[in-house]
């Protein structure tokens, strides 16, 4: 888990928490205290010297008013790609039975992708 955390994390988040932090004019000191760690801790992951565990990530959230999703992840990194996002577009008009049914097809979509992910994976290591 923590080279997943690690492989998340990477080159952005201690530029992303130094500018949100910054930006609500909280101290290291201040910030420190709402999440429960110390000082020091804040500093290294603000210098990529520490990874923050998931608990921490979750604090950290919502210390600075913000989601995880938006500590961690760059501005359009978890939106659709822009050949899908018209689709989706569209599903907002749906019926509740249509998004339904849509969610369950994208559902299977996905467990056949991943499916067939671990299979090469596998197959290949």
């Amino acid at each position: 888990m923590s080279n997943l955390i690690t492989w998340i994390l990477d080159v952005d988040f201690p530029e992303k928490l130094l500018q949100l932090r910054t930006d609500k004019g909280i101290t290291q000191q201040q910030l420190a205290e709402l999440v429960g760690v110390r000082v020091l801790q804040i500093r290294r992951y603000e210098t990529n010297q520490s990874q923050p565990t998931l608990g921490v990530i979750k604090k950290l959230a919502v210390a600075l008013s913000v989601t995880a999703d938006e500590l961690i992840f760059d501005s359009n990194e978890r939106e659709p790609s822009d050949d899908l996002k018209l689709q989706f577009e569209a599903l907002k008009n749906f019926t509740d039975d249509e998004k339904h049914t849509a969610r369950e097809v994208l559902e299977s979509l996905i467990l056949k992708h991943n499916a067939r992910r671990a299979f090469e994976e596998r197959a290949s290591g």
